[in-house]
């Protein structure tokens, strides 16, 4: 439901600042291996169009912090200047998506993980564990969303009207502020 409400809500882009190229990276070792299908990534990548950003690059990859970081960096490498993850943002032990994205990143933006959590907080109030964040690495904006498809196009959806500013902070774009 918060997926069709986000592709039918205009696009989150001005004329001024470029449209944000998407990656998109699954963090799951259970799809990776082909145990389930990923529902997070297919439901990540609705939204993202839906807000007329362009998707580039999609993977699929273990809970394994080099797998995690290598990946990003590819991601970044290639253009993309929003990368969305989903997965790893738990508290078992197998969940290090922050750890890696902390290890690689220039600087950590603490109001999107803060917001993540308190809207989360009213959907469940498990929504305290999570370790969602956002952070810059290279000239990418990566946002770290929960691995649950709809917690991720929940948090995504709470936070999408700063990432076409952020991401053109990250990748040194000229703004009005």
């Amino acid at each position: 439901m918060e997926t069709e409400a986000a592709a039918t809500s205009p696009p989150l882009h001005d004329s001024i600042t470029p449209v944000p190229t998407v990656g998109i990276i699954t963090i799951s070792d259970r799809a990776s291996a082909g145990d389930y299908a990923d529902l997070g990534g297919p439901a990540l990548k609705t939204v993202a169009e839906g807000y007329g950003w362009s998707v580039q690059s999609e993977a699929v990859i273990p809970d394994e912090l080099a797998r995690i970081q290598e990946t990003i960096r590819a991601f970044s490498a290639q253009g993309c200047g929003l990368i969305l993850t989903t997965g790893g943002t738990g508290i078992t032990v197998r969940d290090v998506t922050p750890e890696a994205i902390r290890a690689i990143m220039r600087v950590e933006l603490p109001g999107f993980g803060e917001a993540m959590r308190m809207e989360s907080m009213k959907v469940t109030p498990n929504g305290i564990l999570s370790r969602s964040l956002a952070a810059v690495v290279d000239q990418s904006l990566v946002i770290a969303l929960p691995g649950k498809p709809s917690g991720a196009v929940e948090c995504l959806n709470i936070v999408a009207g700063a990432v076409q500013h952020a991401v053109a902070l990250a990748q040194r774009v000229p703004t009005s502020c």
